[in-house]
């Protein structure tokens, strides 16, 4: 599949996003204009530290957060599950297609350990190893067996072995205590890692026969994994260079990404990736027509170093953006600002990271979209950029540059 014939992810994701932000106005929903806010000023605070609520509304700790496109989960130290945001494929799981603007509970289970969510999909794991999804469902990307949406959480299979599960717009991948790993959905840039067959699978299917998988993540029609021996592997599009291969063509099963042996981490966006090496050196490729991969100029097809610092321990990336923690607690946002996901003020975007506020107390639980969430060490929930449908989860529909204390329920 060559770039002509793949045409351009981006163009059609956006027609399917403009989709999804339409049907959602069609039952109801207003979509308001942007307009952005510092929130509430406090005495001795950072401008990018603002629009705290009322200490005593910040109850219920969190120790997990997943950014959809327009939607939030959050998993509270009790292990409960909150969501809130756009709801118009059942995405938060609490059993209707009601948009919420502040966190809702989804069911009474107290037993939620690994969350993550897409565009309009989201899947979590259970402390028994259990692995469940809910959302839309079109290419299978829930892993029921079917193609119904679903508005409450279904549990995948009867493994009880599920480590981790990363979900994307089409496709879903998880990794199972034993080391191997399992993908479904949709299989046309040939996402799954199986070949291009089949062509869609409605339930999880096995990537080839090894045990040594670490960890999976999934962007729009790519996928990249980590193994135990530190080494970096994707498949997949790499219409602008996101597999970090050298091309710009597509990979159908895991090819590794150069000889490097010392990969920590690795998140994929729409169109491109970042990783984390064990020196703390940065690394980003593919697209970058926002500044995403933080350097360079054009779309970058193998791996870029961000920068020359060796203190970098957590990176997250979104649609066109990416966000990253250092080992000081510091926090850096680049690429698109449109909608103040950034997190620094402004809505102007950034080719290097840019630092948002002067707090250095985040964690490595952050999640990026077209709007952002992290933890604090003292696990109080911060989010900003896009509101449109409450995702920022503060009760409104406005949007905000720089971060605001979310007040969850408990």
């Amino acid at each position: 599949m060559n770039e002509h014939r793949e045409g351009r992810l981006r163009t059609r994701w956006r027609r399917a996003a403009r989709t999804a932000v339409a049907a959602a106005a069609a039952v109801g929903i207003t979509v308001l204009a942007l307009g952005l806010t510092a929130g509430v000023a406090t005495a001795d605070v950072s401008p990018a530290d603002r629009g705290t609520p009322n200490a005593s509304l910040a109850a219920g700790p969190a120790s997990r957060v997943a950014a959809g496109d327009l939607h939030t989960c959050v998993i509270r130290t009790d292990d409960a599950l909150w969501c809130w945001g756009n709801n118009f494929y059942g995405q938060l799981g609490d059993g209707t297609t009601t948009q919420r603007t502040a966190p809702v509970r989804i069911g009474d289970a107290t037993t939620w350990a690994r969350i993550d969510a897409s565009m309009s999909t989201t899947c979590g794991v259970r402390t028994d190893g259990t692995l469940w999804c809910w959302g839309s469902n079109h290419n299978g990307q829930v892993g029921d067996g079917t193609t119904t949406k679903r508005t409450s959480p279904v549990r995948i299979g009867d493994g009880t072995s599920w480590a981790s599960v990363s979900t994307a717009a089409n496709h879903t991948c998880a990794v199972q205590t034993t080391g191997t790993l399992w993908c479904w959905g949709s299989n046309r840039h040939g996402q799954l890692g199986t070949g291009m067959t089949p062509y869609r699978a409605t339930a999880p299917v096995q990537v080839g026969t090894a045990t040594t998988w670490a960890s999976v993540t999934t962007g729009y029609a790519h996928t990249c994994a980590t193994r135990t021996d530190g080494t970096l592997w994707c498949w997949g599009s790499s219409s602008d260079g996101q597999l970090g291969l050298g091309i710009r063509d597509y990979r159908a099963t895991p090819t590794q990404v150069g000889t490097a042996a010392n990969w920590t981490g690795v998140t994929a966006g729409y169109v491109h990736t970042c990783a984390v090496r064990a020196d703390g050196t940065l690394w980003c490729w593919g697209e970058n027509g926002y500044g995403q991969v933080g350097g360079g100029v054009g779309f970058q097809t193998t791996p870029l170093q961000v920068g020359t610092a060796t203190t970098w321990a957590r990176v997250e990336t979104g649609i066109d953006s990416s966000c990253a923690t250092r080992a000081d607690g510091s926090l850096w946002c680049w690429g698109n600002n449109a909608s103040g996901q950034l997190g620094d003020g402004t809505t102007t975007h950034r080719s290097t990271p840019t630092r948002v506020g002067s707090a250095t107390t985040w964690t490595d639980s952050l999640a990026a979209s077209y709007h952002a969430c992290a933890l604090r060490t003292d696990g109080s929930l911060w989010c900003w950029g896009d509101n449109s449908f409450g995702q920022l989860g503060d009760g409104t529909t406005t949007h905000r540059s720089t971060p605001a204390q979310v007040a969850l329920p408990g």
